[in-house]
């Protein structure tokens, strides 16, 4: 349990926020509110954020030096994880601090829940390859398993139609699939919602607030591309604003905002 002055931030068994479904519908200008809000967490304990980007990244890199496994689990952990930096934002929100404890706060509360949403984004990702390969053809595939340069070369130059066809698809079903997993750990973890609820909730939420999304998207393309001049150490910072103004947004549209 963290402590500011006199005030008793509650651990994170104890956060809980009740979901307004399905979402209120916000004004375009909520998409800036949310990455000012977004900077504002960050900026009430940068080096922690830093610090916990880093221990991710870290895990990250240990993880994956087991081929294939370590890559499915990293990726089946990320809600998990998300979670954990979603305590952390409510933490700060009510005055409390952000902790290096919050990054695994998923494994100690909704961890079944929070890992179905992990399992059934990966499962939507492995679909949407299946749908590029059934376009690309499996010859790249078996070209790019050979390691051989000149044979991947030639098995692109074949497919290249099918290859920007394929793109074209799958760029439109990532759009739904990451929708669907916006909100989702947020409203997990602090709401208490059932995986599918969840991601159901998050999906038509996104899409009902079309324009305040947009305009978020812009603003944080364009501190994504700040953010990688000075040799992508920008990412430190960005990467945490990313995700504090997610749970900014969550606030916004499914809980009260004075709570």
């Amino acid at each position: 349990m963290s402590t500011n002055g006199n005030q008793v931030v509650s651990p994170p068994e104890a956060v809980e926020l009740p979901p307004t479904v399905p979402g209120r519908v916000v004004a375009a200008g909520a998409g800036w509110d949310w990455v000012v809000t977004g900077w504002s967490l960050f900026a009430r304990a940068p080096l922690m954020w830093i610090i916990a980007i880093v221990v991710l990244v870290v895990l990250a890199i240990f993880v994956n030096v087991i081929p294939i496994l370590g890559t499915l689990a990293f990726q089946l952990m990320q809600p998990v994880f998300t979670a954990g930096f979603v305590v952390g934002c409510r933490s700060l929100e009510k005055g409390g601090e952000f902790e290096i404890e919050h990054l695994v706060a998923g494994f100690s509360k909704h961890f079944v829940p929070l890992l179905v949403v992990g399992a059934i984004t990966m499962l939507g990702w492995l679909a949407i390859l299946l749908v590029f390969m059934a376009f690309v053809g499996m010859s790249l595939l078996g070209a790019l398993l050979t390691g051989d340069a000149n044979m991947v070369a030639n098995a692109i130059a074949t497919s290249l139609v099918g290859m920007l066809i394929g793109t074209l698809i799958c760029l439109a079903l990532v759009v739904p699939l990451m929708a669907a997993y916006w909100f989702a750990p947020a409203l997990v973890m602090l709401s208490g919602m059932a995986p599918l609820e969840a991601m159901k909730a998050s999906f038509f939420a996104c899409f009902r607030n079309f324009i305040p999304f947009l305009v978020y998207s812009i603003v944080m393309l364009l501190a994504l591309i700040v953010a990688m001049i000075p040799f992508g150490l920008g990412l430190l910072v960005w990467i945490p604003v990313a995700i504090a103004s997610t749970y900014a947004a969550y606030r916004a549209i499914f809980t009260d905002p004075a709570a």
